[in-house]
């Protein structure tokens, strides 16, 4: 097991474990949070799942809310989710606004001080974290998918599509597709990575898509009831740029559904058929 990795609590949960851990990051320079759930108990190297929860959300929403474990346990997949942002950093403002600082580190590496000291969250994620649940939880690194919802699905698609290697499959439930141009993605970017627009195409699916970025075909999920849809999530500029660029995607639009985990436990079990059938296929 890994230095300082502290199970805060456990809970045996169809047929496997739902595990919460906490260690002392070296990324973060921090404690950090994150869970998983063990299918079952085996010495086997399973496919796994990072799902990337979105704003105000912790390692324990998505476990709580969204009924996976029932499917991961049918699919034999390990889930992975951990905090959305590093927590009392000491850094000032930092709890000032849902959308900005705490709850809120968009899964990217800030770059502009103070963020830069303590808000590394794509290094946290393809890093060190990635690297506890292969050496740790003993996941099948050749087999892990990645999902997230809102801010987390922002970061589920970018992730993805800059790490193909360690990501081979994608979806996402309400993400935030085009941060650069909707008021969360300005505000957090200009904050977390300066005024060099340049530099904030790294952390947006549809700038990366534009450029060239490919992955197999990503699953979206939208509901058209959800109140976020037009201003700040904008699949239908993810949309309009995998067209132009012959990027798969599959994005579902859903009449009467919002943007809350009623949405996403309706839809979870399409998810992982849709990581079990991309994963089924590699070698």
């Amino acid at each position: 097991m890994a230095l300082n990795l502290e199970i805060r609590n456990e809970h045996n949960c169809f047929g496997g474990i739902q595990r919460f851990y906490q260690h002392h990051s070296s990324t973060i320079g921090l404690p950090m949070r994150f869970s998983v759930f063990q299918p079952h108990q085996s010495q086997q190297r399973i496919p796994a799942i990072f799902f990337l929860a979105g704003l105000t959300c912790t390692e324990e929403t998505f476990m709580f809310k969204a009924g996976a474990q029932r499917y991961a346990a049918e699919y034999g997949f390990m889930i992975v989710t951990l905090d959305t942002s590093p927590r009392e950093t000491g850094i000032s403002g930092e709890n000032d606004d849902w959308d900005f600082g705490t709850g809120a580190g968009f899964y990217l590496d800030a770059t502009e001080k103070p963020w830069s000291n303590h808000y590394l969250m794509e290094h946290y994620v393809t890093q060190e974290l990635y690297e506890i649940i292969i050496n740790d939880c003993l996941a099948d690194k050749d087999k892990i998918g990645i999902s997230g919802h809102s801010m987390g699905g922002h970061g589920a698609l970018t992730l993805g599509l800059r790490y193909p290697d360690k990501f081979r499959s994608i979806s996402a439930f309400a993400p935030i597709c085009a941060p650069i141009q909707c008021p969360w993605g300005q505000k957090a970017f200009t904050h977390y990575l300066g005024k060099d627009k340049d530099s904030w195409r790294n952390y947006d699916a549809t700038a990366l898509i534009e450029e060239g970025k490919r992955i197999p075909d990503i699953l979206v999920d939208q509901g058209l009831n959800d109140p976020f849809l037009t201003e700040q999530l904008r699949p239908d500029l993810l949309e309009k740029i995998c067209q132009k660029n012959k990027q798969k995607l599959t994005l579902r639009y859903h009449q009467n559904y919002d943007h809350s985990y009623y949405f996403i436990s309706t839809f979870i079990e399409d998810h992982f058929k849709h990581h079990a059938n991309i994963l089924e296929c590699v070698s």
